[in-house]
């Protein structure tokens, strides 16, 4: 009995000491997810990959994410549109619908992702959503003069259809493969090129770079700029569309057909960089 007795106090007292242990699972990595309201409008500001833990997942991110929309869901009112500041965080199509499906369920809306990953800038843009993407890469020498060339970051390609309401925003030149519709905008640091229909707004050479270009294959924009030049489309389109060019001259914003171009030196510079392009 005795033996018996200290087996099994041997037991219960392993079983003491293993109980509190197995209670408490590992602690989650702590990640800085922000949450503000600016100008009616919620930032969802996610945390950089320096920020982030080397032992978080995705998953970390979304419950967390999750966690924290639930617990200050009465401050937000509903349908309230949300910005995403992804940061330098490389996002897929199924990342970025689970947050948008996380705010949802909460009664906000995604509208636009702000990013400097061109991947993330893509996926966003073609799950419909509007896209501002920032260089990530910031420049080892202050620019000091006005007239300086901006930076400018490797194109971006967009395979889609930028829907009214949609506004695409990147630090480089802009390739849409599809049509620009009435109600979408496009703001381009470099050069903005529609394989398609142009019909809403394009601002290339954005801020202030007057040699960038405007090229689509039908010109019907609602507003073109280039630069702080401004001009509109003529009141009565032409009566056959062809491949048109808009570009800076001394007396504003020019189009032109780019068969007419074909000779010239200008034309010829197009395959240049826009800060190579002579006046």
């Amino acid at each position: 009995m005795n033996a018996d007795s200290s087996s099994i106090s041997s037991t219960l007292n392993t079983q003491e000491t293993a109980d509190p242990i197995s209670a408490n699972p590992p602690e989650r990595p702590k990640l800085q997810i922000r949450l503000k309201q600016e100008d009616g409008v919620v930032k969802l500001i996610l945390p950089t990959e320096a920020e982030t833990p080397a032992s978080a997942s995705w998953n970390d991110l979304w419950e967390q994410l999750q966690q924290r929309l639930q617990a200050g869901k009465r401050f937000w009112q509903p349908l309230t549109m949300v910005h995403l500041v992804a940061q330098d965080r490389l996002l897929d199509a199924r990342q970025l619908q689970g947050i948008a499906d996380a705010l949802s369920d909460v009664a906000l809306q995604l509208q636009l992702v702000s990013t400097s990953r061109r991947q993330t800038a893509v996926a966003a843009a073609t799950a419909g959503y509007s896209v501002s993407q920032q260089s990530k890469i910031a420049p080892l020498i202050p620019q000091s003069t006005e007239d300086a060339a901006p930076l400018i970051a490797e194109p971006i390609y967009l395979q889609m259809t930028v829907r009214s309401g949609m506004d695409i925003r990147h630090q480089g030149t802009v390739i849409i493969m599809g049509d620009v519709n009435p109600g979408g905008e496009i703001f381009a640091a470099g050069d903005i090129i529609v394989l398609g229909k142009l019909r809403g707004i394009a601002h290339a050479g954005y801020p202030n770079n007057p040699q960038c270009l405007i090229v689509a294959l039908q010109m019907e924009p609602t507003q073109l700029r280039i630069a702080d030049r401004v001009a509109r489309a003529p009141e009565t389109p032409p009566p056959q569309f062809e491949p048109e060019i808009a570009y800076v001259t001394p007396q504003g914003i020019r189009i032109a057909r780019a068969s007419d171009l074909k000779n010239t030196s200008y034309l010829r510079e197009l395959a240049l960089p826009s800060s190579q392009r002579s006046d």
